[in-house]
C-alpha cells in the first residue's frame, strides 16, 4: 500500500483538535504519516499536539501567514505517493484513508478522488449530508463544491498542479482542484469519508463573503 500523507493546519482549535487528531491516528491504514503545522497556538494546543508527538512524523508551531502557508509548509516535508489535508476541526470517519488508497489504485489514471461527507455541529451532532456525483473539470468550473476533507490527491497531481495559492484564503482547495482536473481525471466515489464541522468561529460562516470574492477571482482567471 502506497504510502498516504495527512496534514493538518491548525491554529487555536483546541476545542476541536484531539478529535481531529484522533479520527487520523484511529485510521486502518498500515502506511500513514501525520503531520501537524500551528500557527502558534495560545489556546491549549500545543498541549494536545505534544501528547501525540510520538505519532506524528513531523509537526512545528510558528507564526504563519495563513492556511495555504500553513499546508505548504507540510507538503513540503510530506513523502508520500497519495496527499490529503485534514483541517483541524474536522474529522475522518473510519476507513476513509484505505478507501481512498483503492480507489486511486483501481482508477491509475485519476489526479485525486473525492468522497461524500456529512457536517456537523460543535458538539459532533450530524447535521446534513453532503452527497456529490461524478463530477469532472465543467462541474469544477462551474462551481459544483466538494467537500475539502473528502478529497485525496496524487503527490504527482499536486505537483504538477501547483501547491495551494497563498492568495486565497477561502477558495484556495476548489482552485487547486481545477488545476488538477485540467491534468487529470477525478474520480468520485459513493461512501462517506469525512465530516466537516459547522461552528460559530468557522471561516466558511464567519467570513461567507469572502468566499464571493474569491469565486470572482477564479472565474476572472478561468476566463483569462
Amino acid at each position: 500500500m502506497p504510502l498516504v500523507s495527512i496534514i493538518t493546519p491548525s491554529f487555536n482549535q483546541a476545542l476541536y483538535l484531539e478529535q481531529t487528531i484522533q479520527s487520523v491516528l484511529a485510521q486502518d491504514s498500515p502506511s500513514l504519516e501525520y503531520i501537524i503545522v500551528d500557527g502558534g497556538s495560545t489556546d491549549g494546543s500545543l498541549d494536545i499536539i505534544r501528547k501525540h508527538a510520538n505519532q506524528l512524523a513531523w509537526w512545528v508551531s510558528e507564526p504563519d501567514s495563513g492556511q495555504a502557508d500553513a499546508l505548504n509548509k507540510g507538503l513540503q516535508r510530506a513523502s508520500g505517493e497519495v496527499v490529503a489535508w485534514l483541517n483541524s476541526d474536522d474529522l475522518y470517519l473510519p476507513g476513509a484513508v484505505s478507501a481512498a488508497v483503492q480507489a486511486l489504485e483501481a482508477n491509475p489514471a485519476a489526479g485525486m478522488v473525492f468522497g461524500d461527507a456529512v457536517t456537523i455541529d460543535e458538539k459532533g451532532t450530524e447535521l446534513n449530508p453532503l452527497v456529490f456525483g461524478n463530477w469532472g473539470l465543467q462541474e469544477l468550473m462551474r462551481f459544483r463544491i466538494i467537500c475539502q476533507p473528502a478529497v485525496f490527491m496524487r503527490r504527482a497531481a499536486l505537483e504538477e498542479a501547483g501547491y495551494p495559492d497563498p492568495a486565497y484564503h477561502f477558495l484556495l482547495d476548489h482552485l487547486l482542484w481545477i488545476q488538477i482536473a485540467r491534468r487529470s481525471p477525478v474520480c468520485h466515489v459513493a461512501a462517506c469519508w469525512a465530516a466537516a464541522r459547522h461552528h460559530p468561529a468557522a471561516k466558511n460562516v464567519r467570513q461567507a463573503a469572502g468566499f464571493g470574492q474569491e469565486a470572482f477571482r477564479i472565474l476572472q482567471w478561468m476566463q483569462a
